[in-house]
């Protein structure tokens, strides 16, 4: 069914297919923000798929050029990467979570995907790790190899399929004991079970596995740690015996010890992380995900009216743990969580990076060469440079002095193709 959703979608959608552009392209920003450092008077040229000039104008060999973009007043910037999304997930305050997992039906939850995916680009991200397919199985596999086939627009997808859960920990929660209902992630437990599911989800060819090492199960839905140490570390021998990274849903400091112990590569939320919990973080070079736009929209769904009333105590502790990952010198990951707010509104979570402390110059690395790194990308995007593929974004305005600049999109190539102008 997933496959025929996604064949009808391409037939409807042929229209925003990008056109390959095969000669050269030069785009003459105001300034160039390479992924590290901002540069003024530069010019990029790419070629195909590439980027074959970056840098000074008066050195860039301009014959050849087959199109010229003036982008007087814009920075030109890497093509951002997306460090937490859900492409199969709407916002909740549209239709709760649940229902989502138990009501729609695959072709719908895969046909909101297109859009989500195409919604992302256009905003900018031209790669997206998206943390799990929340009940639609291995959905997002199929998406990933359709936007790579030209099938459909989107950003790149790095993708987990089924997260990985202890029995009786996630939902959807609540029903009799004889009612059996799908749920949002597949259930394992001990060694032999863990290494039978990681290896089969492998073989579905997912680029990472995504585990929850703590949910909300404890008494009066607490969060508390799912998996014990030893389980985490069978996880993480399994899939890093397959070139693979693990990713780790952790909300606790316990299940945050527990995660970085094992050698897991990020951390997703971290809300309970203490300043011992981000000093272990630091040395073992794990990042964080913080996902601050999540909670923000969440509590606004819940009846929070941001800027009248105070902050939550959610709110407000979240705040202050994002502070102390700072002056823990901890690896911040841009990833918001798109998919509880809206997709295309992606730059939410950066807004809120400088809103809670972090340097607009660093957030606009996080997203670009820092993730790109994290991910294992980072000799094909993330950076503007010779040989890179040419992912690029270019905004009008400077997002180094005010981020929300990135929302004013002037252009966007996908390897090297203009997705948006």
């Amino acid at each position: 069914m997933i496959r025929i959703a996604l064949i009808v979608l391409a037939v409807f959608l042929p229209g925003l297919q990008a056109v390959a552009q095969d000669g050269a392209i030069l785009l003459r920003p105001e300034r160039v923000f390479d992924g590290e450092r901002m540069h003024e008077n530069w010019v990029v040229i790419t070629r195909g798929e590439q980027i074959v000039y970056a840098g000074e104008a008066d050195g860039a060999d301009e014959s050849g050029i087959e199109r010229n973009i003036d982008l007087r007043g814009a920075t030109l910037l890497p093509g951002l990467i997306e460090g937490h999304s859900h492409i199969l997930l709407h916002p909740y305050n549209e239709t709760n979570w649940n229902d989502q997992v138990l009501k729609e039906s695959p072709a719908e939850r895969v046909a909101r995907a297109v859009n989500h995916a195409r919604n992302s680009l256009m905003a900018g991200v031209t790669t997206m790790r998206d943390l799990g397919s929340e009940g639609a199985g291995y959905a997002d596999v199929g998406i990933r190899d359709s936007i790579n086939k030209g099938i459909i627009p989107g950003p790149r997808l790095l993708v987990a399929g089924k997260a990985i859960v202890a029995t009786g920990s996630y939902g959807p929660k609540g029903f009799h004991e004889g009612v059996d209902v799908p749920l949002g992630a597949e259930t394992a437990d001990g060694y032999d079970e863990l290494v039978r599911v990681v290896r089969s989800q492998i073989g579905q060819n997912v680029d990472f596995i995504k585990v929850y090492a703590d949910y909300r199960w404890g008494p009066d839905g607490t969060a508390q740690p799912s998996f014990t140490q030893n389980e985490l570390q069978t996880i993480v021998e399994v899939t890093r015996s397959s070139g693979r990274p693990v990713v780790v849903h952790a909300a606790t400091a316990e299940g945050m010890k527990r995660a970085i112990l094992a050698g897991v590569e990020t951390i997703e939320h971290g809300d309970g992380a203490t300043r011992e919990t981000y000093k272990l973080m630091r040395e073992h070079n794990v990042a964080l995900c913080p996902t601050l736009a999540a909670g923000d929209a969440i509590a606004q769904y819940g009846g929070w009216r941001k800027g009248v009333d105070p902050e939550p105590p959610r709110i407000a502790a979240k705040r202050k743990s994002f502070r102390e990952a700072l002056d823990a010198g901890v690896k911040i990951c841009f990833g918001g969580d798109v998919g509880v707010y809206p997709h295309g509104d992606n730059v939410r979570e950066l807004e809120m990076m400088v809103e809670y402390g972090m340097d607009a110059t660093d957030v606009l690395r996080s997203a670009t060469s820092i993730n790109a790194d994290i991910f294992h990308i980072g000799h094909e995007v993330g950076r503007i440079r010779k040989g890179m593929l040419a992912d690029l974004v270019a905004v009008t305005g400077d997002p180094a002095a005010d981020i929300s600049a990135l929302r004013d999109i002037r252009v966007v190539l996908r390897n090297g193709e203009i997705v948006r102008q």
